[in-house]
């Protein structure tokens, strides 16, 4: 099939290189014509772990390529997926201005040669289907009036559960496709284009192999349009309560003597919980859970429903980024001068995304209170010094080079490496050897016998025995 992707960011840009590599043409459509040079170039604007690889790949498959020309693509595909971002607005709100000026245009651009589906890949509240279907409408009347009765499409909505990160095996290997649409002619096209897919016909990637007892075929969820809407938000914030939760508790842990990860082992192995998303930490960042929360709790307010787990979720994931800055006190009393070490910027591992990522929080907040910062990410630093330039890092070029001379070290992603370091060595080139895990990446046994005054999150202090030896009856004669 012919496809046309609009927007390139994480989404469109994954999902447009994975359909190719299933067989599709796809052309990827974006207004920054900046950005499409660089793609044409095989130049990636986002960090994602294999996807030039599968770029490469994809065109020696279906084949894609990238353009800021919309019309001639839309004009000549079967399927046009709406991958463009809606961010928050200070009320909570999502942002619709992108998808309805895509909507609009895509309508503008049709013609009556083919029978089209337009589906929306974005995350939009509840309702945006008839939305878009609205507005590809009037760009059809912008067009000519008359030509409406003409050019037939149908509206779907196929919303994205991948994770930056791993975004190629979440697209390739999915859990489960959500496909809403109005009527059986719209759901057809979309099985169509996703048989190679569910039934998963096609080679994996040599970077990428299928995970060992992968589901086949991939279950295919066929709603409604408001229900697929529905399934997005609801999936992003049952995950985002379950993070909460496991902080909640770790809090409580460090309150009773108790140990979160061996609480969480204990609770996660019950199969109605299961063990993902109950690593306790110092809260979750990125571009989706936050802002799919607010918008869903909004979406409720608009019929006077207060959503108040939703609510507590966010309240507790902003105070968890507190932690950190009550921890260093614990350790260091004053921070006014004090130089601190973050390990990790980026809001998880294998990814350069700084958005709503807790270490800029952070950074800012010791700022404020005086404390110099050093950093290290083995990704994300440029990124960082090119949107944060405001904030006073001394970005170093190693965890070791960051721990340096540092009064405390803060691990805040945990990327694969931090896990490997020589933790004696690092102690020893500190002026204060205090390690605040914020991630519970290291077993807090090994960090103490190298030196470290450690502190995690929801972590058991050693314990003293102050229990007498009993002194046997001989001697105390």
């Amino acid at each position: 099939m012919r496809v046309t992707v609009i927007g390139t960011g994480y989404v469109g840009t994954v999902t447009g290189v994975c359909l190719a590599y299933l067989g599709h043409k796809v052309t990827c459509v974006d207004t920054d014509e900046a950005k499409v040079r660089r793609l044409q170039n095989h130049d990636i604007p986002i960090y994602e772990p294999g996807l030039a690889e599968l770029l490469v790949l994809a065109e020696q498959e279906g084949g894609i390529d990238f353009t800021a020309h919309l019309a001639p693509a839309v004009r000549e595909s079967d399927v046009i997926f709406i991958a463009v971002g809606t961010p928050p607005l200070p009320t909570g709100e999502a942002n619709l201005t992108y998808l309805e000026a895509a909507a609009r245009s895509v309508g503008a651009a049709m013609d009556s040669s083919r029978f089209r589906v337009i589906v929306n890949k974005s995350t939009v509240p509840v309702g945006c289907g008839n939305l878009v279907e609205t507005l590809v409408r009037e760009g059809i009347r912008e067009q000519s009036p008359w030509k409406e009765r003409e050019i037939g499409f149908g509206i779907a909505s196929n919303p994205e559960f991948l994770r930056e990160g791993s975004a190629i095996a979440d697209s390739l290997f999915p859990d489960r496709i959500v496909l809403g649409g109005q009527d059986e002619r719209t759901l057809n096209h979309l099985h169509d284009l996703y048989a190679p897919l569910v039934s998963q016909q096609f080679p994996a990637p040599p970077f990428c192999p299928r995970p060992a007892k992968f589901r086949m075929p991939v279950p295919v969820v066929t709603t409604t349009l408001t229900s697929a809407e529905m399934i997005k938000y609801a999936a992003n914030a049952f995950l985002a309560m379950k993070i909460g939760f496991a902080n909640e508790i770790a809090n409580i842990c460090e309150k009773v003597d108790a140990d979160a990860p061996e609480v969480m082992t204990g609770i996660g192995l019950d199969s109605r919980i299961g063990t993902a998303f109950l690593n306790a930490g110092i809260g979750w960042g990125g571009s989706c859970f936050g802002k799919d929360v607010q918008s869903l709790m909004h979406i409720a307010g608009d019929y006077g429903y207060q959503a108040r787990l939703l609510e507590a979720s966010l309240a507790v994931n902003r105070l968890q980024r507190q932690l950190v800055i009550q921890k260093l006190q614990e350790k260091l009393y004053i921070l006014k001068g004090r130089t601190i070490a973050l390990l990790g910027l980026a809001f998880k591992p294998n990814t350069d995304d700084l958005r709503d990522a807790p270490s800029l929080q952070i950074i800012e907040r010791l700022l404020q209170m005086g404390a110099r910062i050093r950093a290290y990410d083995p990704i994300a630093m440029d990124v960082c010094r090119e949107h944060n330039s405001h904030l006073k890092i001394c970005y170093c070029d190693s965890a070791l080079h960051a721990a340096e001379n540092a009064d405390a070290l803060v691990l805040v992603t945990e990327w694969p490496e931090f896990a490997k370091l020589d933790l004696e060595e690092v102690s020893n080139c500190m002026a204060q050897p205090i390690l605040v895990d914020g991630r519970n990446l290291f077993d807090p046994q090994i960090a103490r016998a190298a030196g470290f005054d450690y502190t995690g999150i929801g972590r058991t202090e050693p314990r003293v025995n102050t229990r007498r030896t009993p002194v046997p009856v001989a001697l105390a004669r």
